[in-house]
């Protein structure tokens, strides 16, 4: 197992990227981030064990989850595209950061054009 990591380390992640804002659409215990309206990664820090939903590329989620027991389909989400990774130390810091970049990026390339070329001149820089 390698260093556990807090919630609150990876919330800071999220909200380090460009033109992340958290928003409770759900209730005040799902925290939601989402880039130019757009959810990319979601939590509920009261539920444990603590765990992140963040989309995923279908094909690397299933890589993710074969080679991970800390990595399970998306809780509440459309299996598919969303993984729901446990915070248990059993996964690297720079892994997780990599999961939640990709979910990012997966959303801002959904994006309008207008909104996906000013959000990646921020992030790119």
């Amino acid at each position: 197992m390698s260093e556990s990591v807090d919630l609150a380390e990876m919330i800071e992640y999220c909200m380090g990227l460009p033109e992340v804002e958290e928003v409770t659409p759900f209730g005040p215990d799902a925290l939601v981030y989402k880039v130019a309206g757009k959810m990319f990664a979601v939590t509920d820090p009261g539920r444990h064990p603590v765990s992140m939903n963040l989309k995923c590329d279908p094909d690397w989620a299933l890589e993710l989850r074969d080679a991970h027991d800390a990595v399970e389909p998306g809780w509440h989400m459309n299996k598919r595209h969303w993984n729901t990774v446990v915070l248990d130390g059993s996964l690297e810091v720079a892994l997780l950061q990599r999961m939640i970049e990709h979910s990012y990026e997966l959303v801002v390339q959904g994006l309008k054009k207008a909104d996906r070329e000013r959000v990646l001149a921020k992030w790119r820089k």
